[in-house]
C-alpha cells in the first residue's frame, strides 16, 4: 500500500486520488529542454573558441553550474512540488495535502460541506481542468486548483454528499 491507503480509517473507500493536472508542470518541462539546449550551445560554443585551456574549463564548470542550478530550482522542484500534492476523495472526506519539507493537508468531512462548485475557463476546459471550490459549516470556501477532471469530481462530491447524507448523518 502507499498514499493515500495507508492514511484511510479501515471502512473508508478511495474514491478519488489525483495530482493537480499535467499543466502545472509543462513549464518545468519546457524549461529544462530551453535550459539544456542553451547549456549545450554554450559549451559547443567555448569548446569551438580559442580560449586558453584553464578559461575554457573555468567557462564549461560555470555553464555546468548554471544549468544545474536552473534544473534544480525550475525543473526538479515543481516536479517534486507535483508529486507530493495530493487531492483525495473518500465515501467520508476531502482530503488535500502538499509540501515536501513542510508538509500542509486540511481533511474536510463530506457531512460538513454546504456547497461544492468548480470553475474552469476556455483552456482549462481545453486541457481537462479546473478550480474546485469546497465550501464547508463555519469555514471560507475552499479552493482547489488545477484538479483534472474538475467537473467529474465535483458530481462525485456532490453524489457521495447526498449518499452520506441518506444514511442518517443529518
Amino acid at each position: 500500500m502507499g498514499y493515500p491507503e495507508d492514511v484511510l480509517a479501515p471502512s473508508e473507500v478511495l474514491l478519488v486520488h489525483r495530482h493537480p493536472h499535467w499543466k502545472t508542470i509543462v513549464t518545468a518541462f519546457l524549461v529544462g529542454i530551453i535550459a539544456t539546449a542553451v547549456a549545450g550551445a554554450a559549451i559547443t560554443f567555448i569548446s569551438t573558441a580559442t580560449l586558453a585551456n584553464p578559461a575554457a574549463i573555468v567557462l564549461n564548470i560555470l555553464v555546468v553550474g548554471l544549468w544545474l542550478a536552473t534544473m534544480i530550482w525550475l525543473v526538479l522542484a515543481p516536479l517534486v512540488r507535483w508529486g507530493t500534492t495530493h487531492f483525495v476523495v473518500t465515501d467520508q472526506r476531502v482530503m488535500f495535502r502538499t509540501g515536501v519539507f513542510k508538509r500542509t493537508g486540511i481533511d474536510i468531512p463530506l457531512l460538513r460541506v454546504n456547497t461544492v462548485q468548480f470553475e474552469h475557463g476556455f483552456i482549462d476546459r481545453l486541457v481537462g481542468t479546473g478550480t474546485l471550490i469546497i465550501e464547508s459549516a463555519s469555514d471560507d470556501p475552499l479552493s482547489f486548483k488545477d484538479i483534472p477532471h474538475v467537473e467529474k469530481v465535483h458530481s462525485l462530491i456532490y453524489s457521495e454528499l447526498h449518499k452520506a447524507l441518506d444514511k442518517g448523518g443529518a
